[in-house]
Formats: structure tokens, sequence, C-alpha cells
């Protein structure tokens, strides 16, 4: 209930009527004050009118006045400069480190908010606030998809800042990780981000003129270079197509040189996965790419234009794997290019979020502004969670469109924080409708009857 309180006090969703203090004096909340999620006082600079007098300070806001106490806020000098302790319950009298006594007034939940919010948290449907999404106004649904679009390169921005820790404060390295595990496509993600932080991309560097031990290094790393990493009924041709033999004899090489320890095979996921989406598959097209130099910071940020993006993405796979998927089981030969679909993720979950915080890494609005700008001409994701939100009413037009309503899903929806969504917020201030007469009466045009 107490989460309940700070929503209505934030967002002014005060009872009707006269508001006073449990001493009978009147109060006027002008500003209700910045909501403090971190340790002190619940909002700062708050404006209230006590019996005509302005204050201006803090106010702490509990279930019940107890709290106060409970959480040790009369020993610590940050209540001090509490103006106001709002509760649902004043149990008790409090008292700041200096003894005095803040005002206290308590704070009912209307009856609307709290009937809407249990509605929320119970709908059975998906999501929860279906119903008014098709009546919102354009200019509310515009702002917050704005406002998500922007957390969600933030987040994603804060994941690359760590890879750029892990990787010794190289930028270039950190692109390639996040490349990597965009090339998972979700379900090995975690497996070619911990592929991508085995490879020392500096020994690499060595040997970018021959792709062959590009690609040796590359598939070494992901232990697929094991024989047990091949299905046992492929293993013999496999030996015996000789490929297979000269790549592991070229990374043993390049192993002992380099002191290279590879991941286990076994982290390596193809169930019920399309064959060109095989880790074999995927790391020859970025041996490819990496051999082609197309996959490095300096080109990515050289690229102003969505098209000379696209070019530096496309990328296919090495010979061998034009007429297999695994080693050892031939199929018909085939490109097995990256496809305009998979390109189109990982210029949205790659190359986007990159140049953004690289942008704010080296305080480049251009860089900034050039992230939103290739999102809005990128196409929108059609997945499960952009589907659904079509089927309430919400457009999808771009990636930048999908990519918030992923984040809504994933941050709001999902975590049942409709306290925090502008929609949740929308949903809990509608007040109920009057309530229709019991037995309206039933008039019918002259000459008309029920039969």
């Amino acid at each position: 209930m107490e989460a309940l309180l700070h929503y209505c006090w934030k967002h002014k969703l005060l009872p009707m009527g006269r508001l006073h203090t449990t001493d009978n004096r009147e109060v006027e909340v002008i500003d209700p004050g910045l909501h403090n999620r971190h340790a002190g006082p619940d909002f700062f600079n708050a404006k209230v009118k006590i019996e005509g007098t302005l204050w201006v300070g803090n106010v702490e806001i509990h279930d019940l006045a107890s709290d106060w106490y409970r959480h040790g806020h009369d020993h610590d000098a940050a209540y001090d400069n509490v103006v106001l302790h709002v509760c649902g319950k004043a149990d008790t009298v409090v008292k700041t480190s200096q003894q005095r006594t803040p005002p206290q007034m308590e704070l009912a939940v209307p009856a609307y908010v709290a009937e809407n919010y249990q509605r929320l948290l119970s709908e059975d449907r998906y999501p929860p606030c279906y119903r008014i999404i098709p009546d919102l106004s354009s200019l509310k649904v515009h702002s917050w998809m704005s406002a998500l679009q922007t957390e969600r390169l933030e987040q994603k921005t804060e994941a690359i800042r760590r890879r750029v820790e892990l990787c010794d404060g190289s930028w270039e390295a950190a692109y390639f990780v996040t490349l990597a595990r965009n090339y998972g496509f979700g379900v090995n993600g975690d497996a070619f981000e911990a592929w991508a932080m085995s490879i020392p991309l500096h020994a690499v560097d060595h040997h970018r003129d021959d792709l062959f031990q590009i690609e040796s290094i590359f598939l070494g790393q992901a232990g697929l270079l094991e024989i047990a990493s091949v299905p046992e009924r492929y293993q013999r041709d496999a030996l015996n197509e000789g490929y297979f033999a000269r790549l592991r004899n070229e990374y043993l090489y390049l192993a002992h040189k380099f002191a290279l320890k590879p991941i286990d095979h076994k982290r390596w996921k193809f169930l019920r996965m399309r064959p060109q989406n095989f880790p074999h598959i995927r790391i020859s097209q970025l041996a490819n790419l990496y051999y082609s130099r197309h996959a490095s910071l300096s080109a990515l940020v050289e690229c102003e234009t969505l098209e000379q993006l696209e070019k530096i993405f496309a990328t296919n796979v090495t010979p061998y794997w034009e007429t297999h998927y695994v080693f050892g089981s031939e199929s018909a030969k085939s490109s097995k290019h990256v496809s305009p679909f998979s390109r189109n993720l990982l210029l949205i979950n790659t190359a986007v979020p990159m140049l953004f915080a690289y942008g704010r890494h080296r305080g480049d609005e251009r860089l900034c502004d050039r992230a939103f700008d290739m999102l809005e001409q990128l196409k929108a994701e059609n997945n499960h969670i952009t589907r659904m939100w079509r089927d309430c009413g919400l457009e999808v037009n771009s990636a930048g469109d999908s990519q918030a309503l992923i984040q809504l899903k994933k941050e709001y929806c999902d975590r049942k924080d409709c306290l925090r969504c502008r929609i949740g917020y929308e949903y809990m201030k509608l007040k109920p409708l009057p309530n229709p007469p019991q037995n309206p009466s039933l008039t019918l045009p002259k000459g008309e009857g029920i039969p």
C-alpha cells in the first residue's frame, strides 16, 4: 500500500475535499517535489502550505507513522528537513534527530485508484491496460515511446560500458563482443559473448590477412574443432573430408603460440534451431566480416547513412560452409549470407547502441543523433511482442517503435510495474462511470414492438 501512497502523492491523486494534519491544520499541496529513489526522504523540495504558511522541504511517506522509527529516521540527520510526514495511518507522533516534531497528515488512497491498481494486477489478458490503449492521444503515446526508446538505448549503453571495462578499456574489443553476442540472436547470445571474450584480438590481428587462420582461431576458441563437438554420425566424414583436420592442426599451432583456451563446446545450442543459425555458420560469417575489416569501430563511426551501415554488415561464409552446416554433413550449395532480416536485427541491436554509447563516451552528440535517426529509418522488428502491441492498437512503424515497445513489456509489464508506466498512469486515474439505472425503461418507436 505504501507504493500506492507514493504514487498518489507524486501525481496529486488526492482525496476530494480538505486535507489536514493530525492536529487539524489545513494542508494544500502546491508541488509534491522530486521523487527520490535512493537513500533519504521520499520527495525532495516539495512545496506545501500548512495553515496558510508555505513550507519548502522534504516529504517522507510511510504506511504507518511508526515506520519512521522502524526505519531509524529519528537518528538520521537526512530526515531533519522533513516538512510533512504523510502516512496511511498516524499511529504515533514522530521526532527527528533534533527532537523536532514534523507535521503529520493521514492520506487515504482514493477508492477508484486502489480498484484500478488491483484490476491491473489481476487482469488475465496481456497487457492488462489494453482497454484504454485505443483511446490514448497520439501525443501521449509519442511522448512515452520516445522516453522508452531513450531508456532502452541507455540500458544498452550501460551493458556496453561494462564490456569496455571487462576488455581493459578497449572500445574496439567491446564492439566485437557486442557484435558477437547479437550474432547469437537470443538463443546463443551468452555463448557468443563468452566466446568473443575468450579471443585475444591483439593476437588475431597478427593473422588478419589470412582468412583461414582467422577461421581456425574463431572455430577453435568455440570448441568446435574438438572431434567430440561433431555429431557422432558425422565424425568419420568430418575426418575424411580433411577441412576439419586442417583447421584443427592450424588452431593447435596458434593456440600454443598465443596460449589460447577454448570455451566448452557444450555451451552451444542446436535444438529446434534453423541450420542457418548454427554457430558454425555464424562464426564463419563473423570470420569473413573480421577479415574484411568491416567489423571495426572506425568503420562503424564513419557510416553516415543507413545504406553504408547495411553494406559494412553484409557478409558471407567461407567456401566450405556453402555446402555444410556442421562438419562432415554435406548439403546443397548455398551462399548463406546474412539475410536482410538478420542484418536488420544486427543494426538495431549492435550498430545503433554502439554509435549511441560511443557518442556518449566521446561527448559527440552527432553520433547520438545519428543513432536515433537510424532507429527511425530501420524496419520495425516483427516478433510476438510487437504483434501483441499492434493487436492492442499501437502503431509499430519503425525500429524506434519496436524497441520502445520491447522495453515497455520487459521493464514494466513483465514486472507489473504499472506505477512507473505512463499508460498505467492514464489507467490509474480513470474514475468510475456513474452507475446506469437498474431497470431503464425501453421506449420503442410508434408502431414497433417486441414479437
